[in-house]
């Protein structure tokens, strides 16, 4: 019986994370969104001049991609990381 007590004890504990350490991760985050939103918006834009487009349609596809792309990565970082 003492060994399940002990056991029983050793359940990991919820430890409240600095609110700091919070802020250093999100806003890495963002920064991390903003970057991948860019290379894909640079790259659509350097694409649609060597191809020779008048609308833009690589920007737009690959931005919308950056775009999609940024916010997989975000909520896949959320729950693994939670």
């Amino acid at each position: 019986m003492e060994e399940f007590q002990s056991i029983k004890n050793k359940e990991p504990q919820n430890h409240q994370s600095n609110p700091l350490n919070n802020y250093a991760k999100y806003s890495g985050l963002a920064f991390q969104m903003g970057a991948v939103i860019a290379v894909a918006v640079w790259g659509g834009v350097k694409l649609d001049k060597l191809i020779g487009t008048d609308k833009s349609i690589f920007t737009i596809i690959l931005s919308l991609f950056g775009v999609f792309t940024a916010i997989y990565v975000a909520i896949k970082d959320f729950i693994i990381k939670r």
